[in-house]
């Protein structure tokens, strides 16, 4: 008798998951970077993490690595990061450590990060935990870094992207596979084709503990709200099925925003003269889509803050091109400053 089907799935996904690992490790190998490697060898099995909260979507997250990883030759280990947010997050922490190593895991770690107060608690939350796992995979030499979102925490991110009106890119939720700084394909989530229920069903069925973290259910969170209240409202109007439809405009609007994207990165060069800087007139016969695109990049490569820089922000200085009337600079997040001189657009720390 096989294992139950909530444990069947999730163990295919991350199964999945982790051949797609071995294809790009093994091609790596193929690439050395010196001619003293020789053309048979194969580095050492390598390191998958799971990002670990304790909660129904990273146990039973871990607890398919831990199944499925040795199976392939992999080493699996774990990391919990302890946001210092709850009295005894201290403890939580510890017991998940507990909790990873009884799986066979290893190594295993807690890491404490402080949270500061830039783009809401979330937002900050969320950038002090990435800084924290990519430290630890940097730490550990981790050739990923596996994550527990699920196909509903993939729909209520496409919602959250539609309030702020930020665009497709932000409509596009989730990547199943991004990247850490120098590290393009660190992180994956197997489970975003999977729903939330399967997970907690996956850990009720294996016995596996499971802790409830109280700001998913504090309505002080957007989350929370969107979670308990948005999304059952919406399933309530239009009927069930919302949240696979979500999920679908996110791969879709992904499909999208990859072609535009690179669309943007082929004719940037064009745009710019000999000095390097963007050309009004070249920028305004591209489609706005595109010029968007290009206003962006030059913002962030000037210093701007990608998660601080929104819409409205392009939209402002986009109409420096179209919408030209002698107006003056465009103060942008990270002090950088945007202007149109003589034809050219400036993009620069103020």
């Amino acid at each position: 008798m096989g294992p139950h089907p909530a444990v069947a799935a999730i163990r295919l996904a991350v199964r999945r998951v982790l051949h797609d690992l071995l294809n790009d490790h093994h091609a790596s190998a193929d690439r050395p970077a010196s001619g003293e490697q020789s053309p048979h060898e194969r580095p050492p099995s390598p390191l998958v993490l799971v990002a670990c909260s304790g909660g129904a979507d990273s146990m039973a997250l871990a607890s398919a690595l831990a199944f499925e990883a040795p199976k392939l030759g992999i080493r699996a280990g774990g990391v919990t990061v302890d946001h210092g947010l709850q009295p005894g997050s201290d403890q939580r922490a510890e017991e998940v450590v507990i909790r990873l190593r009884e799986l066979g895991l290893d190594p295993v770690e807690s890491t404490a990060v402080t949270v500061g107060r830039e783009g809401g608690p979330e937002a900050a939350a969320r950038d002090a935990r990435y800084a924290a796992l990519d430290a630890a995979a940097e730490r550990h030499g981790a050739a990923a870094v596996l994550l527990g979102h699920t196909r509903d925490d993939q729909a209520e991110t496409v919602l959250l992207g539609l309030a702020r009106g930020s665009g497709i890119r932000s409509l596009s939720g989730m990547a199943a596979v991004s990247g850490g700084p120098g590290a393009a394909r660190r992180y994956r989530r197997p489970f975003l084709a999977l729903d939330r229920q399967t997970a907690r069903k996956a850990c009720m069925v294996q016995s596996l503990p499971v802790w409830d973290d109280p700001h998913n259910t504090d309505p002080a969170y957007t989350r929370s709200r969107l979670r308990h209240e948005g999304l059952p409202a919406l399933e309530k109007a239009l009927g069930k099925g919302v949240v696979e439809a979500l999920a679908r405009t996110a791969q879709l609007s992904r499909d999208d925003a990859d072609a535009l994207d690179a669309w943007a990165r082929q004719a940037e060069a064009s745009v710019r003269d000999a000095a390097g800087l963007l050309e009004c007139a070249k920028l305004y016969a591209l489609p706005p889509a595109v010029r968007r695109r290009i206003l962006r990049q030059a913002a962030i490569e000037a210093g701007a803050p990608a998660g601080s820089l929104f819409a409205r922000h392009i939209e402002e200085v986009d109409r420096l091109i179209t919408g030209w009337r002698g107006q003056g600079a465009i103060n942008l997040p990270g002090k950088v400053v945007a202007q149109r001189q003589g034809g050219r657009l400036v993009i620069r720390q103020g």
